[in-house]
């Protein structure tokens, strides 16, 4: 979650009667956090399990929990109405019914008709017993609203139940909703985090890297309404993970993944090994020294550039290394992201940019960082769409410009 992300749109948080519904609490909190402004709406049983009071607290707004004269639910989800994003968390069984038939016998079931003949987007998060949740009309009444064009957040299958989904899963499928999908339509793909090569059966060599700026870019891709891979020994909300754990193995992942389908954008952001050591079987004895040969590796980079042709976002690491990232800029990367050591396993840091434009310092968090990547990326996205030549090297594959979309 990203403060400011959210900032300046209104979120109907809408509340069904599911034992789950104590944790729209903590969720309203997490909107908010992200800047958005939350309303909430409560059907009499949901206000059976949680205060409207509680909802009050968190949203800092007074609860709907019936519809009046005022017409709340035009007044926010109608035609020029003045909310961005309608969230039912969490939906049960019997609300998901109801608004798959148009049945409006709720404050939510009314507010979810209403947005959903104003064309709202719409969020679903359905929460229930996991026999409830396996029952036809279920699966039938979700494949209906899928077919709506809402969104439906899957629930975690734990301990016999269909449990309300991730808080952090929810906050980023709304951010995705929201934040316009310049990249609807895109595939990324993003290495992340450090490689871990074998000195025996016991010992590796790896960096200090963590993975947090590669999780922070396609994370931000994923909210930009890209479709996002990520080769690490991690786990990114909204990504296809494919694991790897030594430098071999990313490459043969990455090249892998390249083969299956193409991808328009790639990110370079893992710490993948200049270096692999000869393994020794077994472990080594300490107490003694011990001299480690080290081999170099191939560098992937420049294969997946030369062979598959995207886009291409490289990073440098080291101390005055500007006529190194301009070299990278030569070979076909579209950005190089300058940054020191002390930036490895930090939470912040200082950057630069380089494009064909020029350069860029940037600093701050790592989560800042990658928002401002992704402006330099659409950036030269937007520039190639214009018809004029994208920065770097000629014959660079661009990030074409689709009719109707902004990137």
């Amino acid at each position: 979650m990203t403060p400011g992300t959210l900032a300046g749109k209104r979120i109907v948080l809408a509340i069904t009667g599911s034992i789950a519904a104590v944790e729209t609490v903590k969720l309203a909190h997490a909107l908010r956090r992200c800047g958005a402004d939350v309303q909430g709406v409560m059907s009499a049983a949901a206000c059976g399990i949680l205060s409207p009071d509680a909802v009050a607290y968190a949203t800092g707004e007074p609860v709907i929990t019936r519809i009046s004269g005022l017409v709340e639910h035009v007044t926010f989800c109608g035609d020029g109405g003045s909310a961005d994003l309608l969230l039912i968390a969490p939906c049960t069984g019997n609300s998901l019914a109801k608004i798959a038939c148009g049945i409006d016998d709720t404050p939510v079931t009314t507010f979810a008709t209403t947005a959903i003949g104003s064309n709202l987007p719409v969020i679903v998060v359905p929460a229930m017993h996991h026999s409830m949740y396996r029952h036809p009309a279920v699966a039938s009444h979700l494949a209906t609203l899928k077919e709506w064009g809402i969104r439906i957040i899957d629930p975690r299958i734990e301990e016999g139940k269909a449990k309300i989904a991730d808080i952090t899963e929810i906050v980023l499928a709304c951010e995705r909703e929201l934040l316009g999908k310049p990249l609807a339509g895109k595939r990324v793909l993003v290495t992340s985090g450090p490689c871990r090569e074998p000195v025996d059966d016991v010992r590796v060599l790896t960096t200090r890297s963590t993975g947090t700026m590669g999780r922070a870019l396609a994370l931000q891709a994923y909210r930009l309404g890209a479709e996002v891979t990520v080769v690490h020994d991690g786990t990114v909300h909204g990504a296809r993970n494919i694991r790897s754990g030594t430098s071999g193995e990313m490459r043969d992942a990455v090249i892998a993944a390249f083969r299956e389908k193409p991808f328009d954008i790639y990110i370079s952001a893992a710490a993948i090994s200049d270096f692999a050591p000869e393994r020794t079987e077994g472990k080594i004895p300490s107490g003694k020294e011990r001299m480690l040969k080290l081999k170099p590796l191939p560098k992937l980079l420049g294969e997946v550039i030369s062979r598959f042709h995207p886009f291409t976002v490289a990073f440098k690491l080291g101390w005055n290394e500007e006529a190194a990232a301009e070299r990278m800029l030569r070979d076909g990367a579209g950005l190089v992201v300058l940054n020191t050591p002390p930036a490895m396993g930090a939470q912040d840091g200082e950057f630069v940019i380089l494009s064909g434009s020029g350069k860029r310092p940037v600093s701050g968090s790592k989560d800042e960082i990658a928002s401002v990547v992704w402006q330099e990326i659409l950036a030269e996205a937007a520039q190639a769409g214009s018809g004029k030549p994208p920065a770097g090297k000629r014959g660079r594959r661009a990030i074409h410009k689709k009719p109707g979309s902004s990137a």
